[in-house]
């Protein structure tokens, strides 16, 4: 009797143990994984809301140019080279890359 009441407390520990190591590695998972993912995507829906005519900017692709019109269907016109325009999606503006050219164009102080 003795013999299956302690085998019996050690499975009800070692089931709670697990289930405190689950949730350990859940929370882990979620700081580390899902939360930097979703403020990375604020960010960028911040910046491309907040995009304005002449900011010059990199799409996914590589493409540097100035912003010449803002459309309403989602699109920008922009400006590779002057008098030259293409139409592309606001969603391929890259965050990072232009983020990078605005930097190196600005004045060290």
């Amino acid at each position: 009797m003795t013999t299956s009441t302690i085998f019996l407390q050690s499975a009800g520990a070692s089931s709670t143990t697990t289930l405190v190591m689950m949730g350990g590695m859940i929370l882990v998972f979620y700081f580390f994984m899902i939360r930097p993912q979703q403020k990375k995507a604020k960010q960028q829906k911040e910046f491309i809301n907040n995009m304005q005519k002449g900011d010059k900017i990199v799409t996914i692709a590589g493409i540097h140019g100035k912003i010449n019109k803002i459309n309403d269907d989602g699109t920008i016109e922009l400006e590779t080279s002057p008098g030259s325009y293409i139409k592309i999606e606001k969603q391929a503006i890259s965050l990072e890359w232009t983020a990078g050219i605005n930097k190196a164009i600005e004045p060290t102080k």
